[in-house]
């Protein structure tokens, strides 16, 4: 039950980020978001297709600084830490 409630929260966030993307993106099959466990925080790799870069990222990086902000909000409630790194 434990490891259940350690892997739930992973779940979510990573559910989070790729419903956020999908939305975002003009070719949602090509998003895929894959945990990675690393000094003790866990990061979320987002990978998208080439053409829809620009737009996770956004102008100036506000659409992926936002993502990157309701990462860190959510992650206060388990008392964990994420980051988001969007892969090219």
């Amino acid at each position: 039950m434990a490891e259940e409630q350690k892997i739930a929260p992973v779940a979510d966030m990573r559910v989070l980020i790729e419903q956020i993307a999908k939305a975002l993106v003009d070719d949602p099959a090509q998003v895929s978001v894959s945990p990675v466990e690393e000094d003790g925080e866990t990061v979320l790799e987002l990978t998208v297709a080439p053409n829809d870069l620009g737009r996770v990222i956004g102008k100036q990086g506000r659409t992926a600084r936002a993502m990157r902000n309701l990462l860190g909000a959510a992650g206060l409630k388990f008392h964990k830490r994420y980051t988001l790194e969007i892969l090219e």
